[in-house]
């Protein structure tokens, strides 16, 4: 009885170790790449707003209206020229980047500097397919703070280079399902940068980006 109670504690550790070490990891990557005031951000050609839902609960879902608003000041103080709309494209009647599109479009950014990329199903996905399939070896994401630097990381990791401009955060309690699904989604992206040898589900022909 004593082996098996310390084998399950030494698995224990390991778990508790590496749900740690991952969560930790992200953050590390991205010390003095994001940003929090349009001044200090760097430029770049291309930004990559991360998708969610425009709805939640039959309301706006403020961590769509925040990544809108952080890809408007972005846009409008001039620091990319090309804005890449990455979510999920499940059905017609559920497209994410279609629905930030048009709400970047509502804002004023001209149609035809942003681009949809409708497999970014993840952050995994959207990273990776900004680099493989748009041609972008150098990123600014644009997400609240929780999601740069995870994607941060995971652009490291293929050999790009990335900075991120934190959208507004939702506060904790309204957020707190988000932040505890972030914890897994960091053991995941450790995992699949690591271990799983993980490819987007869906990758097809390259597009040219507007020049």
């Amino acid at each position: 009885m004593k082996r098996l109670f310390y084998l399950g504690l030494l698995l224990f550790l390991v778990i508790v170790s590496l749900i740690v070490y991952a969560n930790v990891t992200a953050s590390w990557a991205s010390r003095g790449k994001l940003f929090d005031e349009i001044s200090e951000l760097p430029e770049a050609k291309v930004g990559l707003v991360f998708g969610t839902s425009d709805r939640y609960k039959g309301r706006e879902n403020r961590y769509f209206r925040y990544r809108i608003d952080a890809a408007v000041k972005v846009w409008n103080a001039g620091k990319v020229e090309t804005l890449i709309v990455s979510g999920d494209n499940r059905s017609k009647y559920y497209n994410e980047p279609e629905k930030m599109r048009a709400a970047l479009m509502e804002e004023g950014v001209p149609s035809d500097r942003i681009v949809c990329d409708y497999a970014g199903l993840r952050t995994f996905d959207s990273v990776v397919r900004a680099k493989e399939i748009f041609g972008a070896n150098t990123v600014l994401v644009i997400s609240q703070r929780f999601q740069n630097e995870r994607a941060i990381y995971l652009a490291q990791a293929n050999d790009m280079e990335a900075y991120g401009f934190n959208a507004e955060d939702v506060e904790i309690q309204a957020g707190f399902k988000t932040k505890i699904r972030e914890v897994g989604a960091r053991v995941k992206m450790w995992l699949d940068v690591n271990f799983l040898d993980t490819r987007p589900k869906h990758l097809g022909e390259k597009v040219q980006l507007p020049e």
